[in-house]
């Protein structure tokens, strides 16, 4: 990994976002770190050309998005247009959003859609992944879901969250090399809990999650972005970006 590679994932401040003005003082602080790219996710409603302009003039390149899950799934040509007004190739499908993961029929309809709007937007010569959160590790028929998410739907590509994948009971490190030639996206967030044993959300580094030996396999696995994310932090968001920054750059870029 090469801290070119490294990117924000601007979820983490979306308190900070929801105008351009925010938008605006926050990419400048990100750049400030050393940031070169985010990732487009919990943004107020900023047009998309007037989104753009603002991660361009910040110096930024928008490597990757999460567009809304219906939008996906009924409306791959918005997707199509948001994607040219950020100049970026990569979204993601960020949560199943209504699905029933118990039911097999549920499942496999949605599934179907998935590929059909991957395909759509590989025609299109961008790509789309999957968001994964916890609940996807979950047996359906005795298959995990998220296996089954990736053999019926071979279009889509991967954006797996370190920090889900762990909580959710799957090894970060054998599902990176699953996805081998699959995983365009990572995001970067580690796991910890509380002393009263609860899962808390901490800068890179601070956890309990290998990084250097995932990393390594991702990169082997032919990872394009690592995106840094933290769903809460303990104060300043943007303050928690830095410090993981910092820790990457320390230890873990090549």
């Amino acid at each position: 990994m090469k801290l070119t590679q490294v990117a924000a994932q601007l979820y983490t401040c979306r308190d900070l976002i929801q105008d351009a003005k925010g938008l605006t003082a926050t990419l400048s602080r990100l750049k400030k770190i050393g940031y070169g790219a985010v990732q487009a996710s919990g943004l107020g409603p900023i047009p998309s050309l007037e989104l753009g302009r603002i991660i361009t003039d910040a110096g930024m390149v928008c490597c990757s998005t999460h567009e809304p899950a219906q939008d996906v799934l009924d409306s791959p040509a918005k997707v199509i247009d948001r994607l040219g007004a950020l100049r970026c190739k990569i979204t993601a499908y960020p949560f199943p959003h209504g699905i029933d993961l118990g039911s097999r029929n549920i499942v496999d309809a949605w599934i179907i859609k998935l590929q059909r709007s991957a395909e759509a937007l590989a025609r299109a010569g961008l790509t789309l992944c999957y968001h994964n959160h916890n609940h996807e590790f979950r047996k359906l028929d005795g298959r995990i879901v998220l296996d089954l998410i990736y053999e019926g739907a071979p279009a889509i590509k991967a954006e797996l969250d370190t920090y889900w994948t762990h909580y959710g009971g799957g090894d970060v490190l054998a599902w990176t090399r699953k996805l081998t030639a699959r995983l365009p996206v990572m995001h970067l967030k580690d796991y910890q809990t509380t002393a009263q044993n609860a899962p808390l959300w901490c800068e890179i580094g601070e956890g309990t999650l290998d990084f250097k030996t995932i990393i390594a396999a991702a990169d082997q696995s032919g990872c394009q972005w690592f995106a840094v994310e933290q769903d809460t932090c303990p104060g300043d968001p943007v303050e928690s970006l830095a410090k993981s920054y910092g820790y990457l750059q320390e230890h873990l870029v090549s």
